[in-house]
């Protein structure tokens, strides 16, 4: 029987219960539940609006519940619409009228909204062990290869050499903002809803500090009809796991490319990798190319949140029920992602030889070409062009830069001598960069000593 059932002289349809129920979904929420309602117990008899008896039955009877839910002993029914009214619903069943007085001075509405924070509050956590992990692995790696040279891409082409842990930590550095940014969005899904009541208050004298205390939230949302129709973090925390998750399908894709025969830089454990069911031959990275295309899918849950949400009035609209499954999806696939992705990493194996004879074609070392010109006084813009032109011509002999004798580089210019050799060693050129943040041994090294820190 419909706890709300008082008002309404027909029975839903089955297909009505049907279309209209979320248990089978927000049924996860079962723990933040019992939680919220066991809180609001406690206020409830501290604001003398309900026996401390009856409170104390309360809260001895959720817990029972609680174990027995997460025993695998308690079916929710479709009947009961959501797991507010499940829990309710038993609760009742169990203990009578103390029950039924539970929902006095809050509604649905907060009491939803409550539940959404909390779980977030609990994921963004989560979440935070698990971008820790790869931020800690990504160290380790960096910390192995500061010696090892490969080619640093514009364009996909070839530009100028860095060491592979430069590249690492770039993407450690990315994933460093996205642990701010959820560390960020937790500031705001740190606000109490509970409360509110459907949107406009409650005529109890209820203790929203007590709760907010109680459940371990900063602060209380200071408007009712917000605190109910707010989704903002739910947003927010999307367009944070999204960003994260193009973080991780960039690194993928490198990561696939580089696991080509053409590239092979790196190898994929087996563990990580899975076979073809016609060519014998195969070993593909799966696990990368799973996370690249479930970053579409994150995209994909933040688009429906915001449509959900993009023209709804004031206050709480049923709209919102929809505002779950895009979460809960983005909240498995991001975790899943980040920890399959950590797991592989760790265990690829890198093929530092063929990486760094990559830096020795493509002519890496032009632009240090230049920049030796440019310490003999030509201006920048004359030495692009004469190391332009060298290229070319280097293009056409099929030679590099560097095998080019003196007499041929001094036939594009006078200024060019001995010490031009030394200037264009790959490794030379790698350590000659002073600039802070940038790929020499001695910033790489820096940067690591700053994160270690």
């Amino acid at each position: 029987m419909k706890l709300w059932k008082g008002r309404f002289s027909k029975e839903a349809t089955s297909s009505a219960n049907e279309f209209n129920a979320s248990i089978e979904f927000d049924q996860r929420l079962y723990k933040q539940d019992i939680t919220g309602s066991i809180a609001h117990a406690k206020m409830l008899a501290k604001q003398g609006i309900l026996d401390s008896s009856d409170a104390q039955l309360i809260e001895k009877t959720m817990l029972d519940i609680l174990k027995e839910i997460e025993d695998g002993k308690i079916t929710f029914t479709i009947e009961q619409e959501d797991i507010h009214m499940n829990i309710e619903s038993i609760l009742t069943q169990r203990i009578g009228q103390p029950g039924k007085r539970l929902h006095t001075a809050r509604s649905r509405n907060d009491q939803v909204a409550v539940d959404i924070r909390l779980y977030l509050k609990d994921e963004i956590n989560e979440i935070g062990k698990l971008l820790e992990a790869l931020k800690d692995t990504l160290y380790t790696l960096a910390k192995n290869n500061q010696d090892t040279v490969m080619p640093g891409y514009t364009h996909l082409q070839r530009a100028q050499p860095v060491t592979l842990a430069h590249h690492l930590l770039a993407y450690y550095q990315m994933f460093k903002r996205d642990e701010e940014r959820f560390s960020d969005c937790l500031k705001r899904t740190d606000s109490l809803p509970l409360g509110s009541g459907a949107l406009a208050g409650t005529t109890y004298h209820t203790d929203r500090d007590f709760l907010a205390q109680e459940l371990g939230f900063a602060n209380v949302c200071p408007n009712s009809m917000d605190a109910v129709s707010d989704r903002d973090f739910a947003v927010e925390f999307l367009s944070c796991s999204s960003i994260c998750m193009m973080h991780l399908s960039r690194f993928c894709e490198e990561l696939i490319l580089w696991s080509t025969t053409e590239f092979n830089f790196i190898e994929m454990d087996d563990a990580f990798s899975t076979g073809s069911s016609i060519m014998p031959q195969k070993k593909n990275p799966d696990m990368a190319e799973l996370i690249r295309g479930k970053t579409g899918r994150v995209y994909g849950d933040l688009m429906t949140l915001l449509t959900i949400m993009k023209g709804l009035p004031l206050a709480y609209n049923k709209d919102m029920q929809e505002d779950k499954l895009p979460l809960f999806d983005a909240v498995d696939t991001l975790k899943a992602s980040l920890s399959i992705f950590t797991e592989m990493i760790s265990t690829m194996k890198v093929n530092i030889e063929k990486m760094e004879k990559a830096v020795k074609s493509g002519f890496m070392n032009a632009t240090d070409a230049a920049d030796y010109l440019v310490a003999k006084g030509l201006p920048f813009r004359d030495c692009h062009e004469v190391i332009g032109k060298i290229v070319l011509y280097c293009i056409h002999a099929g030679k590099a830069i560097e095998e080019l004798s003196l007499e041929e580089l001094k036939g594009f210019s006078d200024l060019f001598d001995q010490d031009i050799y030394e200037s264009i060693d790959i490794r030379a050129c790698i350590a000659a960069k002073k600039s802070k943040g940038s790929t020499s041994f001695e910033s790489v090294k820096e940067q690591l000593n700053q994160i270690k820190k």
